[in-house]
Parts: C-alpha cells; sequence; structure tokens
C-alpha cells in the first residue's frame, strides 16, 4: 500500500490565525477512509475548530482507540502529540496523560464500538471523574472495519445491509454521560458543519468532562433504507434543540437575536457559549430536565442534537486531587521524591 502525502508548501494568500498559522496547519494525512465516511467531515470539524480557537497545534494531545473512527487522528493536526491505544482504553491513558501534563489541551476521539461495548467501563469512569477533555464519539452503529455488525449503539429494530433485524436494546452514551456527571454533554451529527464546530469549540474549552457523541454514517455498511444512523434518517429526524455560536473572549460580544431567544454561558477560559433556543421550554443547564426530553424525542424516533447540558461551574479531576498548579511532569526530583521522612507521615496518616 503506497501512503500519498500532503503537499508542505503553502500559498502565501492563506489566511493567518492569531497564533500565525493557516488551516492547512491544522491538517494531517490523507485520509484512507470510504469516500463519503461521516468521519472525515468531523475530522475537518476539528480542524476548524482548532484554527479558529487559535490552538497552537504542539498544545494539543490527541488519543484513540481502535476502530475506524480511531484511526482519523492521523488526518488532522499532525503537529500536535498523538498516541493509538489498544481497543477501547483510550480513557485511561488520556487520564494518565492528563494528570502527568495539565497544561496540553486532550482529545479524544472514539467510535461506538470502542466505547460503549469493550470500553464502556473505561469511557463511565472517566466521565464520571471529571477528566478534562473533549471526548469525541464518531458513531455509526456498526463495526465498520469488520464488515458492518451492529455495535452496541445501533438501535432496536434497525436493519442492517445485508437485511438483518437488531433486535438488542442500544447503550445511549449521551444519556450514559448525563448520569454519569460530565459537564458538557453534546450530540451532532456529522453532516451538519455549522453545528458540529462550535460545539467541539465549545468542548475544547470547557474546564471538566466534556463528551460529544456524533451521528456519522458509515457510506459503506450502515447508509441505506432501514437504518437510523443513515444520512437520510438523520436528517428527516433531527430535532435541534439550540443553535450555537462560540465567541472568544478576544472578540467583541454581538448579537442580532431577539430579547428573550439568548442564553450566554462563561466557560473556564474566558470564552462565551451563546446559545440560542429553538425551544423556549428547554433549559440546557438542568441536567434531568436534558435527560427527560431527551427521553421523550426518542421515543418519537427523533434524534435530538445540539447543546444538551453544561454545567458553567464545572471542576475536574486536578481540582478534585487538589494537585499542584505545575505539571507533575516539569516537577524535579527533589519534589517528586520528597525523602523518607514524608513518605513515613504520608503512611501514618493513613493507618
Amino acid at each position: 500500500m503506497t501512503y500519498i502525502t500532503k503537499p508542505r508548501l503553502h500559498h502565501p494568500s492563506l489566511t493567518l490565525n492569531k497564533v500565525g498559522y493557516t488551516r492547512r496547519d491544522y491538517e494531517g494525512r490523507i485520509s484512507t477512509l470510504c469516500a463519503g465516511c461521516g468521519h472525515d467531515s468531523i475530522s475537518a470539524a476539528i480542524i476548524q475548530a482548532c484554527w479558529e480557537l487559535d490552538i497552537e497545534p504542539h498544545r494539543v494531545a490527541k488519543l484513540s482507540g481502535i476502530g475506524c473512527s480511531s484511526k482519523t487522528p492521523d488526518y488532522f493536526l499532525g503537529a500536535s502529540h498523538g498516541f493509538n491505544t489498544v481497543h477501547g482504553r483510550m480513557p485511561s491513558v488520556l487520564t494518565g496523560a492528563n494528570l502527568a501534563n495539565r497544561d496540553l489541551l486532550y482529545l479524544g476521539v472514539s467510535g461506538d464500538g470502542d466505547s460503549a461495548s469493550i470500553g464502556l467501563g473505561q469511557f463511565a469512569n472517566a466521565m464520571r471523574r471529571g477528566v478534562r477533555m473533549a471526548y469525541i464519539v464518531e458513531n455509526n452503529g456498526v463495526y465498520g472495519l469488520t464488515k458492518g455488525q451492529f455495535s452496541a449503539t445501533a438501535d432496536r429494530g434497525s436493519k442492517s445491509k445485508k437485511g438483518v433485524i437488531n433486535n438488542d436494546s442500544p447503550v445511549d452514551l449521551v444519556g450514559l454521560a448525563l448520569q454519569l456527571g460530565a459537564t458538557y454533554v453534546a450530540r451532532s451529527f456529522s453532516g451538519d458543519k455549522e453545528q458540529l464546530v462550535p460545539l467541539i469549540k465549545g468542548a475544547m474549552s470547557h474546564g471538566g468532562a466534556a463528551f460529544i457523541d456524533v451521528i456519522s454514517p458509515c457510506v459503506t455498511f450502515n447508509n441505506h433504507g432501514g437504518s437510523t444512523k443513515s444520512y437520510d434518517y438523520v436528517r428527516q429526524h433531527n430535532e435541534a434543540v439550540s443553535r450555537i455560536d462560540f465567541i472568544t473572549s478576544r472578540d467583541e460580544i454581538t448579537t442580532q437575536y431577539a430579547a428573550g431567544e439568548v442564553v450566554e454561558v462563561q466557560q473556564h477560559d474566558g470564552s462565551t457559549l451563546r446559545l440560542r433556543k429553538l425551544h423556549a421550554d428547554y433549559d440546557p443547564t438542568d441536567r434531568y430536565a436534558a435527560m427527560s426530553y431527551m427521553q421523550v424525542h426518542q421515543a418519537r424516533g427523533e434524534v435530538v442534537t445540539g447543546l444538551l447540558y453544561l454545567d458553567p461551574l464545572a471542576t475536574d479531576l486536578h481540582t478534585m486531587l487538589n494537585t499542584v498548579d505545575k505539571p507533575l511532569a516539569a516537577l524535579a526530583e527533589a519534589q517528586l521524591c520528597p525523602g523518607s521522612a514524608a513518605l513515613a507521615k504520608l503512611n501514618a496518616s493513613l493507618r
């Protein structure tokens, strides 16, 4: 197999962001996924979001597991840190990296098989511990690398490409994230860049565990009549709860929305998430109302998208563990190994 790399030269007229990078600087290798795969659209949204946020690529650590979705970090942020873990183990490896170096921005990319099957326990503990990261699941409802078997997120009654009906109940990762304590929970569609890009920007700037479930149709095995993860189904059944704008703290905040239609929530870095309600009775800061709202519309066969829940007072694992502000990876040996007396004092406190 041959790999064609992208040319290193950039056209001099390409627009630079505030840290001196063009959008091309946030790209990676050429994708080897099937043409039309929704995962490539998610990669493009991540590239756009990081460029608009003026993030220096080397400040990002991207981690993934196994599957079509877990290949995608090779296709964006080529100048960032990256680690491809074993199947389902991305959250624990990311947790360790986060504890060692809190100065990096952590982006976990996974799939419905990687997170909802073998990695379900890992996903659950990352959410409940409040690990600061943007956790994106590229959800297509099938195992694309092993010829299209149903994954754990496939809806009951959905039909496979071969005509097989799924009789198992689905694992709802959004519902789990809400129950387990994630402080930023969203769902989107790979074909809706206008909604997805600001959701990713908000997740990257959030101060706690941020989770985005992105319905991402598999054009080879799960984009046919009878599939609830196909392009046509999601477009026909999409129920958007909000329209999102993300505004950095360095830009002027303006709005043309009518009075009473906008909720502004400050992020930890000083930036602002502006949520335009499409439903007057929807409150994105009420965790239990979000769970109820989603279940009601799910029973109607509707795919609820948008920012479902946001805790503006979110804390992360470092806060709960009371770690030092300086990254552990940057501490000197004397600070990491304070001696036998300190160890004896610690052991005595645990007796």
